[in-house]
């Protein structure tokens, strides 16, 4: 069951429309490393889990990511509304503009639209786990590289936010990483598969 409360994660007050900045911020939502596909990949690895306590912690972080795919929309919302089409043409977010006019429609910075293929679920518990530790990172880089291109603080203070969160569920997939070696096989870690091979822990 899921709880919906009708309030963003952190505020996002944008005073200052500007595409230009939106074309970079949207691969936070729709890009290989944003958090439309880290929330669906974590949604679904928990389906294969066998640890209740990792499930856990993919449930919990899957579903804070969907608060995260609502703010970065509730950015791109406020950084494209009530444009001019000269401030369109200018801005470069003409090609977005023809296909989508300024609806939130997910890609990434390159125009690429979202991809299933970004969404690494392999339902193996080690694999699954070292790719949301990889995962966390680029989507921190990613936020970094952001912050290094945009100096407007409405826009640079939830950006911050979203990166502190990224390093805490860092942290919190290293624990979910130890909690699995812990039920398995200290001689060889990484040589079975928990999720589907019915192996005792030595």
């Amino acid at each position: 069951m899921w709880l919906y409360e009708k309030k963003l994660q952190y505020p996002v007050k944008i005073k200052k429309p500007n595409a230009a900045f939106a074309k970079i911020i949207i691969s936070q939502l729709g890009g290989p490393d944003g958090e439309l596909a880290a929330s669906t990949r974590y949604l679904n690895q928990r389906y294969s889990m066998p640890y209740d306590e990792i499930k856990g912690i993919l449930t919990d972080i899957g579903t804070e990511e969907l608060a995260h795919v609502e703010m970065i929309s509730a950015m791109l919302y406020q950084l494209t509304k009530d444009l001019t089409p000269e401030e369109i043409k200018r801005s470069g977010f003409d090609t977005y503009f023809v296909d989508h006019t300024a609806g939130i429609y997910p890609n990434a910075a390159s125009g690429v639209p979202f991809r299933a293929d970004y969404i690494g679920v392999k339902g193996d518990v080690f694999a699954d786990l070292n790719e949301d530790l990889s995962a966390e990172q680029k989507a921190r880089v990613t936020y970094d590289n952001i912050l290094r291109l945009i100096d407007d603080p409405d826009i640079c203070d939830p950006i911050k936010f979203l990166r502190q969160r990224e390093l805490t569920h860092y942290q919190r997939f290293g624990e979910a990483l130890r909690i699995a070696q812990d039920n398995s096989d200290a001689q060889n870690f990484y040589g079975w598969n928990p999720a589907f091979d019915k192996m005792s822990k030595k």
